[in-house]
């Protein structure tokens, strides 16, 4: 099945839907870095069968999609910093926002599906009506904005659409959903809002995936049957995290969850040697130390043995706590750049171009590739469906 992917960024979103069986006909990113990042392992072959892959590095909205020819999937996690919790809140004012580039694609290339992914505050109650918005213009991409009508304009002649209900063009049916990664095997607590659509003559039924991770099982893991610390070949803790002993009673009598546990950032590093400053093992791309961490009030770092917090790009700079491990003893460092990569699911094949903070930005900005997988592959296993039929 072919794709397109845009505001690629380092790849997650990409390696996501390629390993669940899209080819890629072409990958937009701006950034010459992260540009570098995706030629370089697609030169080195970093997974099978990406050295097909033609990354342009331009602007998306210098491009007419009509070049790619027809495509199955549109994948993409527009730039986030619009409605991000820790940007500028600008949402449909900032010019960073690029959905009505995303939308523009869907309408140009008219794929059978796409996934788009977004940010938790896209959801925030102050963006509503922008997320609607952006909502209406995915069921019907071909209505577009007229002469000196405003977004909100638009909105409400999207609205009369939607509730007439007798559109006759092109029509997706869309569903979105806020997904934590740690509840799909990231070993990182990081929500994003997923945006999903099918055409609507595909006559597809489709929802998210179940959730196959939980904190729950984490919890009886370590607290209970105590096999966490038994695989990882060290002493249960002398302390446990405060939770009532209601919750103890409760993860002891629940003898079988359907889920497995959360991963942590020790289950993510197992089999890493430990960072030095001076150099790095050349055996591992990107697993040099970065010194100068420490603890100020809001920045603490993840600890050891639970998922990492979410990893963040930031408006000016790698903010210190999210990229910072907290380890039992009460010291901290920096996370590498292969430590954070482990921590997004990127392959440790997957080698990242630029500085620490530059590798970190982009990591920042990423996609789980595992997170991204999950939902590509129930999408690519849908689509197979219909071509069975």
């Amino acid at each position: 099945m072919e794709s397109i992917e845009l505001f690629t960024g380092a790849g997650g979103l990409a390696l996501g839907t390629h390993v669940a069986g899209f080819h890629h006909r072409a990958l937009v990113e701006l950034d010459h870095d992260a540009c570098e990042t995706l030629r370089r392992n697609s030169q080195e072959r970093a997974l099978p069968g990406i050295e097909s892959w033609k990354v342009h590095e331009t602007d998306v909205r210098l491009l007419s999609f009509d070049i790619f020819g027809p495509v199955d999937l549109v994948a993409g996690g527009a730039p986030c910093q619009p409605f991000s919790l820790g940007g500028k809140h600008k949402g449909m004012e900032d010019p960073r926002n690029m959905v009505p580039e995303f939308v523009r694609a869907v309408r140009e290339l008219q794929p059978r599906a796409f996934i788009l992914e977004n940010v938790k505050g896209l959801l925030r109650q102050s963006f509503s009506s922008y997320f609607s918005y952006i909502f209406l213009q995915l069921n019907y991409p071909t209505v577009t904005r007229v002469r000196r009508e405003d977004w909100t304009e638009h909105l409400r002649r999207l609205e009369d659409i939607h509730t007439k209900g007798r559109f006759r063009g092109l029509k997706y049916n869309v569903i979105f959903q806020l997904l934590n990664a740690a509840d799909y095997g990231v070993p990182q607590c990081r929500e994003r809002v997923f945006i999903v659509g099918f055409r609507e003559d595909t006559e597809l039924d489709w929802h998210f995936p179940e959730p196959t991770h939980s904190e729950e099982a984490l919890l009886r893991d370590q607290w209970v049957t105590r096999d966490y610390w038994k695989r990882h070949g060290i002493r249960v803790p002398k302390q446990r995290p405060s939770f009532s002993s209601e919750r103890l009673q409760q993860l002891e009598r629940d003898e079988v969850l359907k889920t497995a546990p959360w991963r942590t950032i020790r289950d993510a590093l197992r089999g890493l040697p430990e960072p030095r400053v001076d150099r790095a093992p050349a055996h591992i791309f990107n697993h040099r130390l970065n010194p100068g961490a420490r603890v100020y009030p809001g920045h603490t770092g993840s600890p050891l043995d639970l998922p990492s917090k979410t990893l963040k790009a930031g408006v000016h700079g790698v903010p210190g706590g999210e990229n910072m491990i907290a380890f039992p003893d009460g010291s901290v460092r920096y996370l590498t750049v292969r430590e954070a990569a482990r921590v997004q699911t990127f392959p440790d094949t997957w080698r990242f171009e630029g500085a620490w903070s530059e590798a970190m930005r982009q990591l920042g900005n990423a996609v789980p590739m595992e997170l991204a997988a999950v939902v590509a592959r129930s999408v690519a296993e849908k689509l197979s469906q219909a071509d069975a039929r």
